[in-house]
């Protein structure tokens, strides 16, 4: 899609050391995505990405969140989030460490759309 190259389900945000969906601890839960810089931007990402978001107050697990690698993403994405909604309820931080999740919450969607349950 609109030069995505992959999108990995994981966890991020937290200091403790593998985390599990059973034991997410002080993690979120994350979406690694992947692009190619000469088919999209990242603003196109944003614009997205917030079309999918509910950024009003939730537990850690579920916060809504962005997380960026060097200072160009955090200018972008600190800019983008003022601007909707004067930035309430979405944290902008630097990049930690990711965990990848367990494979089935991997491609969930396309999984469940094809009967696959866990």
């Amino acid at each position: 899609m609109w030069g995505v190259k992959r999108c990995l389900v994981g966890y991020t945000g937290g200091i403790e050391e593998q985390p599990t969906y059973q034991n997410i601890g002080d993690y979120t839960e994350a979406l690694f995505i992947e692009y190619d810089k000469d088919s999209t931007d990242l603003g196109t990402i944003l614009r997205a990405w917030m079309s999918q978001a509910s950024p009003y107050p939730q537990k850690c697990q579920y916060r809504t969140a962005l997380w960026y690698l060097n200072e160009e993403q955090e200018y972008q994405m600190k800019s983008f989030v003022s601007n909707m909604a004067g930035g309430k309820y979405v944290d902008v931080e630097a990049a930690t460490q990711f965990f990848m999740a367990e494979e089935y919450h991997q491609n969930f969607l396309a999984k469940q759309n094809a009967g696959i349950f866990y």
